[in-house]
């Protein structure tokens, strides 16, 4: 009984397979209002003035970025929790496909956030006339804390991978 359950357990990690799947639509949806702002900024071109020019840019810097965390969270979630990607010798492999565990992962999405954060602020400060100051603070309070918390993260990781030393030094 034990060892069935522990085989269902462990054949139960296929069922994120198709919540990765559903990520790649996320993206080629993502993909299609990326290329809609192009357009509509590329017909607008000569009329749009130039701060509202930079805001449809950092939008598009936003949406790229956003895909970027996507892939990362699809093909290193895939690869940690589900199966090894088997890419041919002669195709083109990410680099740091295989290499990002769940820890380093959890960093790059931490960096990403606070990052895609950062662009969202900058546009909510390009366009300060339209926003009143509450609302900027919970804007730069709600930035702060995706900051701190991608900073906690790393600093535990670090003590963490340091125990791990250690202990591992300890042992010998």
């Amino acid at each position: 009984m034990e060892r069935f359950v522990e085989q269902l357990l462990y054949r139960s990690r296929w069922i994120l397979a198709p919540i990765y799947l559903g990520l790649s639509l996320a993206l080629i949806a993502l993909g299609i209002k990326f290329f809609q702002e192009v357009v509509h900024l590329i017909v607008h071109i000569i009329s749009l003035k130039e701060a509202d020019m930079v805001l449809v840019v950092l939008s598009l810097i936003d949406m790229a970025m956003v895909g970027g965390l996507i892939v990362m969270v699809m093909m290193s979630g895939y690869e940690n929790f589900v199966s090894t990607l088997d890419v041919e010798d002669g195709e083109e492999k990410l680099s740091w496909l295989g290499k990002m565990d769940s820890s380093s992962l959890k960093a790059k999405i931490a960096a990403s956030i606070v990052a895609i954060s950062s662009i969202h602020l900058l546009k909510v400060f390009m366009n300060t006339v339209n926003t009143d100051n509450d609302k900027l603070m919970w804007y730069m309070l709600l930035h702060m804390t995706f900051v701190v918390s991608a900073f906690a993260m790393g600093l535990l990781d670090i003590l963490a991978s340091r125990a791990r030393a250690a202990a591992a030094q300890a042992a010998k």
